[in-house]
């Protein structure tokens, strides 16, 4: 079978903790990477770029963001829109009033305003954890939008409380195509992407998963508790808060509080749930998922429609895409809790197996 190590020797350390051990997985990487880089920009038009794949990426971020707080370090967490917005909002503002500051910075500081946010409403989890967690989140998503509404600094003083993002330029050169936009997102998601991987194999992500496993044992082993927690939601919020920098820069251009409301929240904890939890793969599983989903479901209207030879409702493919995400929530707590990371973890032992029983 062609997925299989067989003769693939490690003569270095460095060769055995690498992040793809097998080739035929660096190979594909490799492939993906081309693809998305390089085939899917310059075939794909203005639709698909800036209404599917960007947003796509940018979800795929945000899921990163919870992942790492929830999957790895077991910290449950229904505030990650309000981070998100944190990030759009500051970004906005340190372009306003710092009109020197480089783009990227200016994601950067938004990003660590965002962490900031997290510290502060992660300082719970030193006491409560589970579903009084999440309450105490949740309060963060509706004090922080709250915030956005009723200071007018944060939207310039603006009337509808609608922001307009600056044109993002980047030594010299204007990113204001679909193209140039998504590869611009793309860019940073796999930089970040990459990072998060990493940093689950150092000792810090150890800690992670040693607290969410069972707190009271890393504890006992000399495990900070407070550091670990804290950090975990810095670095959370920090994903989220980049994410929601390019949501408004990238993506909408013009945004306004509501547009990271409570739902934004749930509806990327349904990402984690269904790309599966404590894994990088997953986050963005769960982001294609979830993303195209609706447009599958509205494709098969048509058809549907056609076969039947009657007319749906116009609201009723609306109530089915919530009818579906719950279905798939149930199925895969109880099916695979883990999620479709792990599905695809199962196929590719079975085919280093193949054609063995296993």
């Amino acid at each position: 079978m062609f997925y299989r190590e067989v003769g693939q020797f490690k003569a270095t350390y460095a060769e055995d903790q690498q992040i793809f051990p097998i080739r035929q997985d660096r190979i594909a990487m490799a492939i993906l990477l081309a693809t998305v880089f390089v085939i899917v920009p310059f075939f794909g038009n203005q639709y698909w770029l800036s209404a599917i794949c960007t947003p796509l990426l940018i979800f795929a971020l945000a899921t990163l963001g919870l992942n790492i707080l929830t999957g790895y370090a077991g910290q449950l967490s229904l505030g990650t829109a309000a981070f998100m917005a944190v990030g759009a909002f500051m970004a906005y503002n340190f372009e306003l009033r710092t009109p020197w500051m480089p783009i990227l910075g200016s994601f950067i500081l938004a990003g660590l305003c965002a962490a900031a946010v997290g510290i502060v409403f992660g300082l719970p989890s030193l006491r409560i954890k589970g579903f009084y967690l999440a309450v105490a989140t949740l309060a963060c998503q509706f004090f922080v939008l709250w915030a956005l509404q009723r200071i007018g600094w944060f939207t310039n003083h603006s009337a509808s409380g609608v922001i307009t993002a600056q044109k993002v330029v980047i030594l010299g050169y204007v990113f204001d195509t679909p193209a140039s936009k998504y590869l611009l997102t793309l860019a940073i998601v796999a930089v970040m992407a990459l990072l998060a991987k990493n940093l689950m194999r150092t000792n810090t992500g150890r800690t992670f998963m040693a607290v969410r496993d069972m707190d009271v044992a890393a504890e006992v082993i000399g495990i900070r508790m407070m550091r670990t927690k804290l950090l975990a939601f810095a670095i959370s919020s920090f994903y989220c808060g980049v994410a929601g920098a390019l949501y408004a820069f990238t993506y909408l251009g013009t945004v306004e509080p509501e547009a990271f409301n409570l739902d934004l929240s749930f509806r990327i904890l349904f990402m984690v749930i269904i790309g599966g939890v404590g894994s990088i793969l997953g986050s963005f599983l769960g982001a294609v998922f979830i993303t195209l989903l609706p447009i599958f479901l509205n494709s098969m209207a048509r058809p549907i429609e056609e076969l039947l030879g009657i007319t749906l409702p116009s609201g009723l493919m609306s109530n089915l895409e919530v009818i579906v995400f719950g279905a798939l929530i149930i199925f895969f707590l109880i099916v695979e809790p883990n999620g479709l990371a792990r599905l695809w973890q199962i196929a590719k032992e079975k085919l280093r197996l193949w054609p063995f029983p296993h």
